[in-house]
This record gives structure tokens, C-alpha cells and sequence, in this order.
């Protein structure tokens, strides 16, 4: 009875998370799902992958329909033995995205109970921590990944702290879970940053073991690690191999080309180019948007009302109101912060800054600097190219890093340890001495306020002026520019004037609690309702039920045009180019394209279309195989026009032009006849014979086509050469003529082509990538050993607590 009495609370609170989730996303409860912007490009990626595991019960680990082919390894690829998927999905069992924002809830709950939180507090640290604006505008847009990955972080650090509390059966279990099912959510870019916060935790709770001389609790922190990162990390070792064997196919990975697309030096020595690394710059007195939301603007499609100083703009320009109203209401660019755009500010919360700063006057626990120094690194790495001097440093020096883009999204960490502050910050306040508690009240709101106020003062010294004004200024005129610059100073000084309202309510009702006019437990009730109302009202502009649409929408996102119709006529298997939706998923959802949308583009297909087919070089469609380029007319409608000149999906060549570069292979292929002609690295490929003859009646025929399976036919009274229009991908693809197998040879920089002999044949080509065979025997060896110190756990703390 006693242990049901003690988990009542916890039970009352996770039916509240799911209630709450449901509640925030409740279209879902009438079948409707989210239509999310990111996720309409997955599905047209995915669909001929989709397609495949729907008909032939399998995975085929490989899709022709994106980039001319690549693997599926992040498109959504299912692997064997994969019961961390399992698990997590148990986990996540209500309808998206209200799964991730329960996810959210319990993830920080269980945080904030390690951390010695008491249920009610924990409770609404859990909404505050959940409701965090950039955590429900990524569900918005689609980044689930991001999401999912995010959810676990606080499960990860939980674990962590518990096994330096010497908790090490039950800390190093969940350690071990929670970097399993991290890893699982596969956005490595969100993991890594949470390493980050990890080695500052680490670095606290080292130098705190190391100070007190406890080398045996170390010893056996150290060792509960290995053993969890171990089986956690093992648990996923088929994504992981997979993701690190496809890093170098990668645009993440470092070219190989010296020479830029413009003919200019590539002094790039990152995997990336830099100015992509930092394009999305977190600007320094943007950071401030953390406490008032609209404080540059709020989004770049901002809603405005009649009272705009836009509305009475467009008035003056004689736009019928009712027009003009639904035209400023629709959204107006009011960012005018450092980054090129942003679909909301990454708020976190007023209240929640200012009871994190009230932790740092009323907890006592050193832990607290580790969360703050993790919030503090987090929020200068943000700056990107605007501090250079750490940003440089890491993307020089720090491995890995220079696989990342988009360097502001490492806010998240800041938007993890300010809500764990701030709920400390809760606690302590209620734990201190009396004679104490308005000291600590009147400090930490002195400074909250103070930088509100500080702000306001401050507001002379912005011009508010956006990057993409001389747009506007050009398109609708200097007057439209001043009526939106005066806009976004009125929304900077109401977003201040709330943030003060919202600190200063919180301070009366502390304050008030001191004076003994309220219980404590109603102190905490109306402080966790101001906190979560704060970031709810500002979340709810712009995610809300209008954002959600029939099912149908979401599953079947493209709608099938006249053009489309036109190519899908054609049975034969070849490659469209769409000039206009190249970097889209639409095109890949119908066809097999050259393009496509992905954060992970194949690195020589990009460089193909930036090098070559960007300077309208046809020789590089025709070796594609593009047969049909979709272009639009005047009224903006998609249209066919056929390539009579596609070179087909394999044939034989006369000659080989044998280069020793990656820059030779390039500028080879500038003025290169690809019907007669290969371009081959000699240093490294081998050929055998290097004078190949072609005769007339030669010919390759693709007989069946799946995927991963392509069968031809090939005759000709000689040895030849033969390239095949599919991308090569040194890692998984087997070849075989008649049943034997052969080498796979690289041409014209991309392509596939095999030595033939002379006579009939048959060719086939079957992907069958052994890592994941490797891989999967790993990860099911690994969730054995999870299982059975799972049980082994449980067996001694049971134990443990009988000798009590």
C-alpha cells in the first residue's frame, strides 16, 4: 500500500502530460495530423522506398527515386534486431506530434525527480521545459528528429547524475537506455551537442571527485559508463555503421575537388564550407530574444493586426481595408535579426529566466554552475560567425564539428539547463531559511528586471533594419520599409512591457508567500501557471490547430499535375530533371530524379549539378539518363520537354580518357563525348585491357528493375567498356556477369561501369550492404546484454533492499 501510495503522484502527473498533450494537439483527436513542411520532403524522398518494402516485404536499402540513387540509411531505413525502435516507440505511444511533446514532459520530469525535485514542481518544470518555443517549432515544421532526439537528452543526463550520486545499478541502467534510445532518434547533430553538455557535467562532477579524493567512486562511475555506452551504443550499431560508412558519399565529408565551381581556389579545410557551417548565425543582442519573444521581430511571416503602422501603410496606397487587414494578419517580415530567417523566436520563457536566476542566489548545490556553464557555452557557440574566435576554434579543432550546420540550433542545450535552473531555482526558494528568502527575491528579480529595463533604454540604438529589406524597399518603397521598421519597435517594447509583467507577477506572488498571504503548495501552483501560460500563449501563434490537416493531405502531400501525368506514360526507367523543383521532394515522390531533398546529398551529385550542370553542360543529363526535363511557361505551369539524346541506362564506350585527380576527373567531363568516352581514375581503378573496341550491334538492355536488383543483357562480339547510368557507391553493390562476381569500376566522376567480354551475358547488380549484416549482429548481441543486466539490476537492488 505504501508503494502504491508513493507512485500515486507520479501516476496523477503522467496521466496530466497526456492529457495535456493530447489537449495542445487535439486535431489529432479527430484524425487529423500535422502538416509539416520538412516531413511533405521526406515523404516524396521516401515513396519509391515505401513503395518497395510495401510490395516486396523487405528493405531495400537503396532508392534511385532521389539524386540519381543513394541509400536509404536516412530516408527511414528499417534494420534487423532493432528493439530500441521498439522500446522507444512504446514509449512514444500517442498520435503525432503529440507523442514528442509527452516525450518532452516525461524525458524532464524524470530529470528534475534525480535532481531531488518534489512531483508538483517537477511537474510544471516538465510543461515549462516541453513549451519552450523552439521545441514546438520544430514539431511545426517537421524537423522529428530533432525532436525525438532532443526528448531524450534530459533521460541521458539523468542518468549521468545518478550514477555520480553512487546510484550505480539503477543510474548506469537508465544512462544505458537513454543513450540507446538517444542515438535511436538518429540526428547526430542534437547528440553530439548533448556530449558537449555531458563533458561539462563530467568536468563538474570529475573535479568534485577528484577534490573530496574519492578515486574508488570514480572508478566505479567510470566503469558503469563504458559498460552502459557500450550496450547503448551497440544496441544501434547497424544506423551507426551505416551513417558513418555514408558520411564520405556525403556532402558532410570533405571534397575532394581543389577548385571551386567559379574556378576560384577551394581553401575549405572543413567537411563543409564555412559560410554554410554559420549561415544560420544566432545574432549577440538577438540572444536576448530568449526572454522577450518579439524582441527582433518574432518570425520572418509575423502576424499583424489593424493597429500596424503596415495596416495604415497600405490604407494610404487605397487597399480596401478588409484586404489590407487579411494581408497583414496573413504574416509580414518583422525579423530583422542575423540569421537569414526564422519560423519563430527561441523563447524560453520570462518566468523561467528569472527563477533561474533566483537559483543562482538560493541553491546551494555546485551543480547548478555546470548547468549554467552548459547554458553559457551553448549560447556563445550559437553566435556562430559572430564570435569567430570560438566558433573558428571548433570547426578547426574540435572533431566532428565541422559536420554541422545551422550553428544556432545548439541553443537547445541552453533550452535544457535554464529550465533545469529554473525549477531548482523553485525548489531552493521554498527550502531556504525565512530571513533569506526576500534577499534572494529581490536580488534575482532586480536583475531580471534590470535587463528588461536595460533593454528598453537601449531601444535608440537599433536602426531595425532586416537583412532582406533592400527586397521590400525595392519591390514596395521606402514608405512600406518605415511603417514595417516602426511595427517591429512597437512589438519590441510590448514583448519587453510583457516580460516585465510576467517577472514582476511571479516576484508579488513569492513575495507574497513570504509574507504568509499564500500556501506554499498554492505559491508553486500560480508561479507553474504563469510560467507555462507565458510560453502556451506565444507557442500557440504559431503552432495551432490550424496548422493540421486530413490525413489524407499528410500521406498523399503532392498532387499529380498534367506534366506528371505526361512522363508517368512512359514505362521505360529513366531520370527527370526539374529545373524549378530541384532541390524538392516532389519530384522524387513520381519519378526518379536527379534531385531531391535531403541535408545528406550525395557529395559527387551535387557537385555534378554545381560543376556542370548548372553551366547547362547536357553531356552530364545524357549520361543520367534525364529523358525528361520539366520546365514552366509563362503562367507558371509545369511542362515536359523529352531528351531525345539520354544515353540510356548502360552502354558500351570506344575509348578511355584515364586521369590521376578528382580535378582531372571534373574538368573532364566539361567538353566529354559520354556515349563514346569514360573518364576513369587510373590511381584508383585498375583496368586490365585499355583499348576497348565498340561495334555497332553492341548493346546492354536493363531487363527487370528494382531498387537494389537491376538485371541486363549485354552483347558484343568484343571486349568492352560499359557504363551504367546509376551512381557509384563502393560500399554494398555487387556486381556479377553470368554468376561471377567483378569489381565495380568509378566513371565520369559518378558512375558505374564494369569490363565486359566478349559474347551475350548477364549483368546484375544486387546491393546487399554488409554493414548492416555486421551491424545487426552487433545490435541484437547488444539488446541481449540490455536485456540481461536489466534483469541483473533489478535482481540486486531487490536483494540489496531484503538485507535493509
Amino acid at each position: 500500500m505504501k508503494q502504491l501510495q508513493k507512485f500515486y503522484p507520479h501516476a496523477l502527473v503522467l496521466l496530466g502530460f497526456v492529457l495535456i498533450s493530447l489537449i495542445y494537439f487535439y486535431p489529432v483527436l479527430q484524425g487529423k495530423q500535422i502538416s509539416q513542411s520538412d516531413i511533405v520532403q521526406f515523404t516524396g524522398m521516401a515513396k519509391e522506398q515505401n513503395d518497395f518494402r510495401a510490395s516486396d516485404h523487405q528493405e531495400p536499402y537503396w532508392t534511385n527515386s532521389a539524386f540519381g540513387g543513394m541509400p536509404t540509411y536516412q530516408l527511414g531505413a528499417k534494420y534487423p534486431h532493432d528493439y530500441v525502435g521498439m522500446l522507444d516507440d512504446a514509449i512514444r505511444f500517442l498520435p503525432r506530434p503529440a507523442d514528442y511533446l509527452f516525450l518532452y514532459f516525461l524525458s524532464f520530469y524524470g530529470l528534475l525527480l534525480v535532481l531531488k525535485v518534489d512531483p508538483l514542481k517537477a511537474f510544471f518544470g516538465a510543461l515549462a521545459f516541453g513549451f519552450s518555443t523552439y521545441l514546438i517549432i520544430i514539431l511545426g515544421v517537421g524537423h522529428n528528429a530533432k525532436a525525438h532526439a532532443i526528448g531524450y537528452m534530459p533521460l541521458v543526463i539523468a542518468g549521468i547524475i545518478m550514477v555520480f550520486q553512487k546510484k550505480y545499478i539503477w543510474g548506469g541502467l537508465l544512462t544505458m537506455f537513454a543513450v540507446a534510445l538517444e542515438i535511436n532518434a538518429n540526428h547526430f547533430q542534437m547528440t553530439y551537442y548533448l556530449l558537449i553538455l555531458v563533458l561539462i557535467l563530467s568536468g563538474y562532477f570529475l573535479y568534485k571527485l577528484i577534490k573530496e579524493k574519492d578515486f574508488k567512486s570514480l572508478l566505479l562511475a567510470t566503469g558503469t559508463f563504458i559498460v552502459a555506452g557500450i550496450f547503448g551504443i551497440g544496441a544501434n550499431a547497424t544506423s551507426l555503421l551505416a551513417t558513418a560508412e555514408y558520411a564520405d558519399f556525403s556532402m558532410r565529408s570533405k571534397s575532394e575537388l581543389t577548385f571551386n565551381a567559379d574556378g576560384s581556389k577551394n581553401e575549405t579545410t572543413s567537411a563543409m564550407n564555412y559560410d554554410y557551417i554559420t549561415a544560420y548565425s544566432y545574432g549577440i543582442a538577438e540572444s536576448f530574444n530568449l526572454i522577450a519573444p518579439r524582441l527582433f521581430g518574432g518570425s520572418g511571416n509575423e502576424p499583424l493586426g489593424t493597429d500596424s503602422k503596415t495596416y495604415e501603410f497600405l490604407l494610404s496606397e487605397k487597399v480596401p481595408e478588409a484586404q489590407a487587414a487579411e494581408y497583414v494578419s496573413s504574416g509580414m517580415p518583422t525579423y530583422w535579426g542575423d540569421q537569414p530567417g526564422v519560423s519563430a523566436p527561441a523563447y524560453i520563457g520570462a518566468v523561467v529566466f528569472f527563477l533561474a536566476v533566483l537559483a543562482l542566489f538560493t541553491d546551494k548545490r555546485k551543480i547548478k554552475y555546470a548547468f549554467l556553464g552548459g547554458s553559457v557555452a551553448s549560447l556563445l557557440l550559437s553566435w556562430g560567425k559572430n564570435f569567430p574566435l570560438l566558433t573558428d576554434f571548433f570547426i578547426d579543432f574540435v572533431p566532428v564539428y565541422d559536420k554541422f550546420r545551422a550553428v544556432s540550433s545548439i541553443q537547445v542545450i541552453l533550452e535544457l539547463c535554464i529550465p533545469v535552473l529554473a525549477i531548482m531555482g523553485l525548489h531552493s526558494f521554498f527550502k531556504l531559511e525565512k530571513e533569506f528568502r526576500w534577499k534572494a527575491l529581490w536580488q534575482s528579480g532586480a536583475v531580471s528586471l534590470g535587463i528588461v529595463l536595460l533593454l528598453f533604454l537601449c531601444k535608440g540604438f537599433f536602426d531595425f533594419s532586416g537583412a532582406n529589406d533592400s527586397y521590400y524597399l525595392e519591390n514596395y518603397g521606402p514608405q512600406f520599409i518605415e511603417a514595417l521598421k516602426s511595427d517591429r519597435m512597437t512589438l519590441y517594447s510590448a514583448d519587453l512591457l510583457r516580460s516585465g509583467f510576467f517577472i514582476l507577477i511571479s516576484a508579488g506572488v513569492l513575495w507574497l508567500f513570504i509574507k504568509n498571504r499564500l500556501a506554499q503548495n498554492t505559491a508553486i501552483i500560480l508561479v507553474g501557471f504563469l510560467m507555462v501560460s507565458d510560453l502556451f500563449f506565444v507557442d500557440k501563434k504559431y503552432v495551432d490547430s490550424k496548422d493540421f490537416v486530413s490525413s489524407r493531405e499528410v500521406e498523399v502531400p503532392f498532387v499529380e499535375t498534367p506534366a506528371d501525368f505526361t512522363i508517368l506514360q512512359d514505362t521505360s526507367n529513366f531520370r527527370v530533371f526539374d529545373i524549378a523543383g530541384h532541390l524538392t521532394g516532389r519530384t522524387p515522390y513520381f519519378h526518379k530524379s536527379i534531385g531531391g531533398y535531403s541535408a545528406v546529398n550525395p557529395r559527387r551529385m551535387e557537385q555534378l549539378f554545381n560543376y556542370q550542370i548548372s553551366k547547362n553542360n547536357i553531356e552530364i543529363l545524357n549520361m543520367l539518363n534525364v529523358k525528361y526535363v520539366i520546365q514552366t511557361d509563362s503562367t507558371n505551369a509545369a511542362f515536359p520537354v523529352q531528351n531525345p539524346n539520354a544515353n540510356g541506362n548502360a552502354w558500351f564506350v570506344k575509348n578511355i580518357k584515364f586521369v590521376q585527380t578528382a580535378d582531372e576527373e571534373m574538368k573532364a567531363l566539361d567538353k566529354l563525348d559520354t556515349k563514346n568516352v569514360a573518364v576513369i581514375n587510373s590511381k584508383e581503378f585498375e583496368i586490365n585491357n585499355k583499348a576497348f573496341a565498340k561495334d555497332s550491334l553492341a548493346a546492354i538492355t536493363l531487363e527487370s528493375y528494382k531498387p537494389n536488383h537491376l538485371k541486363y543483357t549485354s552483347n558484343n562480339t568484343n571486349e568492352g567498356l560499359a557504363v551504367f547510368s546509376e551512381m557509384y557507391y563502393k560500399n554494398g553493390w555487387k556486381a556479377t556477369i553470368d554468376g561471377k562476381e567483378i569489381g565495380i569500376l568509378r566513371a565520369n566522376y559518378a558512375l558505374r561501369a564494369l569490363q565486359i567480354p566478349a559474347g551475350k551475358h548477364t549483368i546484375e547488380f544486387k546491393f546487399e550492404p554488409q554493414v548492416v549484416k555486421t551491424g545487426s549482429t552487433i545490435a541484437l548481441v547488444s539488446s541481449i546484454g540490455m536485456l540481461l543486466l536489466f534483469i541483473g539490476g533489478i535482481y540486486f537492488e531487490r536483494r540489496k533492499k531484503i538485507q535493509e
